[in-house]
């Protein structure tokens, strides 16, 4: 995977742009298009304290609404670190939003200040479709992208 040339487009896409939307839409589609192995990416963003609300996103329908209780995104943003999910009927809680969906990734979006912005979500319709290297660099640009945002 050339995640050095996605960091450098979506570097290009969002120079300047502060509005976390924007940002998140522009992420969102970038990533999908990314990779075959990419369903449906997108965010849940918090929008009060243990919930997360569906933010921009590339796919068929998502869950609207996700307390940190449950899923995958829940667990995500209630420990604050990244699920990486080989097979999602395995999770224990796993909210199924699609049938086909068979591995999960989900990251926490932070801002340069540590505070949770929301949660980037990629589904996959392949068993284990992800990896450690997916997590190192989705994470890093990531960071670089959402620091600027309040």
């Amino acid at each position: 995977m050339d995640y050095a040339a996605l960091s450098d487009r979506i570097k290009s896409l969002c120079e300047g742009e502060t509005d976390m939307v924007a940002l998140m839409a522009t992420f969102a589609c970038e990533v999908h298009l990314f990779d075959d192995r990419f369903d449906w990416t997108g965010f849940y963003r918090v929008v009060s304290k243990d919930l997360l609300k569906i933010g921009p996103y590339q796919g068929g329908h998502g869950c609207l609404v996700i307390p940190f209780s449950r899923g995958v995104c829940g667990a995500c943003a209630r420990t604050g670190e990244t699920q990486l999910v080989e097979d999602v009927e395995a999770f224990e809680g796993h909210i199924a939003c699609s049938s086909s969906t068979r591995s999960e990734i989900v990251l926490p979006v932070r801002n340069a200040k540590g505070t949770l912005l929301g949660v980037f979500d990629i589904d996959s319709n392949l068993p284990a479709a992800f990896t450690q290297e997916d997590v190192t660099a989705l994470s890093e640009i990531l960071d670089d992208t959402f620091a600027s945002c309040a």
